[in-house]
């Protein structure tokens, strides 16, 4: 896989705080790739996915509970065992946390973990986990020789969503779902931002 970064790397020199977004070059097989999910399999496949930034944030803010929170009560969301309110809460708490620390690593991965909880809302918000997650990494290698663990990363979401993709169907029948979640024919909102994106480019 032959990855482009001059975007990035323009993002760099231009101080942008988030250094990925849909038209990343090195985002594309992965967004085409989310396109095709139902909801159900990116939730399943960002939960798995935020198991890495969460466990980060836990060693190093042990006494923090926001990131925590914002997961679990996404994952009792997408089982539709609380209300949206009482999720949404826990994600602006953990947004939140990202404004009161001085580290941008770790700004980046709280809002990684919260963009990431936000997709049992819709689909959309997949990406922010990848965008926030991948700035962070960039971050952590000063801004420079960053193309491999960012290579390796994307590669990582890949692997991970096509895993997703073959064996959600055994994974639904052992878990509750919010009735949201299930409606037959519920379209992808990623996907329909996609032909949006495209055709707005000429290239439909």
């Amino acid at each position: 896989m032959i990855i482009i970064f001059n975007d990035v790397d323009l993002k760099i020199k231009k101080h942008n705080k988030i250094l990925f977004t849909r038209d990343s070059d090195c985002l594309q097989e992965l967004r085409k790739l989310i396109c095709l999910q139902k909801h159900t399999t990116l939730i399943m496949w960002i939960f798995d996915c935020l198991q890495i930034p969460l466990d980060e944030i836990k060693t190093a803010y042990p006494n923090e509970s926001e990131s925590q929170a914002a997961f679990m009560l996404s994952d009792l969301w997408a089982r539709g065992e609380v209300k949206m309110p009482v999720a949404k809460r826990a994600i602006l708490d953990c947004h939140a946390v990202a404004k009161s620390i001085d580290n941008d690593y770790f700004i980046a991965l709280y809002h990684a973990v919260g963009q990431g909880c936000a997709t049992v809302h819709v689909e959309t918000h997949a990406l922010g986990l990848v965008f926030y997650e991948l700035t962070a990494i960039v971050i952590k290698n000063n801004y420079q020789n960053y193309q491999y663990e960012v290579t390796k990363k994307i590669q990582y979401y890949m692997n991970r969503l096509l895993w997703w993709q073959e064996n959600i169907e055994v994974f639904e029948h052992q878990r509750s779902w919010a009735n949201f979640l299930v409606k037959p024919n519920k379209p992808n909102k990623e996907a329909l931002l996609y032909v949006k994106d495209t055709h707005a480019k000429g290239k439909l």
